[in-house]
């Protein structure tokens, strides 16, 4: 369990401190835009990996019977959230997270100003509703609540930013999902991210409903649903 905690406290630092606009600039001038996504993805996904191991290799404490309903919900909230993250990464957004430079919004930033935090959170919540032990309440709890967090920390950040057109820019790209499209108001708008982002989110879900998630974690997500 200490490895696990550790790992997470890892994962937690790095998407904490680089994050703080004076060390983000300064890194930026040293090694470039580029070069700085392309490192911190790298180191990203690595701790990610080694989060994942750690929690694997913990013991498992059931909390609650799994169902095959829950397993429904991950069905449902796993690959909405994959599709956020990806469309949210490949989209020019000048508040949240992106590896994209530029001040004009891509179309998935009208739907929330944060896709990939709340990417995160619903693939978090639908994999911690499923499996119902311990460690998955550590692991994907705690990236929820982390995920969660961020939605105060890049609002203030975007807000100095921006200034002035903080409101605005409020107006036109809520926080919550889907606010204008439930209302009617606003028709959702579809752009290469999207289109992009949707492709690969059909591609990885097949791969891993297929017996991808079963060779990764062990765990076969279409037998659970049926559980």
């Amino acid at each position: 369990m200490s490895q696990l905690y550790l790992a997470l406290f890892a994962f937690v630092l790095l998407h904490s401190v680089p994050a703080l606009p004076p060390i983000r600039s300064g890194v930026i001038a040293i090694l470039g835009r580029k070069t700085y996504i392309l490192i911190y993805s790298i180191v990203s996904t690595a701790l990610l990996v080694w989060v994942f191991h750690a929690a694997l290799n913990t013991p498992y404490v059931e909390l609650w019977e799994p169902s095959g309903s829950h397993a429904m919900v991950t069905l449902v909230l796993a690959p909405l959230g994959i599709f956020l993250v990806l469309a949210g990464l490949f989209t020019p957004n000048p508040a949240s997270i992106t590896f994209r430079s530029g001040d004009q919004p891509g179309a998935i930033v009208s739907i929330t100003r944060h896709p990939v935090l709340w990417g995160f959170f619903f693939w978090s919540g639908g994999h911690l509703i499923a499996n119902g032990d311990l460690r998955s309440l550590i692991l994907f709890g705690g990236l929820g609540l982390f995920s969660a967090a961020g939605f105060l920390m890049l609002d203030r950040r975007a807000k100095r930013r921006l200034g002035l057109g903080w409101s605005a820019f409020c107006a036109d790209h809520p926080l919550l999902v889907l606010p204008k499209l439930a209302s009617g108001r606003n028709r959702m708008r579809v752009d290469a991210p999207i289109v992009f982002a949707f492709a690969l989110t059909a591609a990885m879900t097949l791969w891993l409903l297929l017996g991808g998630h079963a060779f990764l974690f062990g765990a076969d997500p279409l037998i659970m649903a049926t559980m």
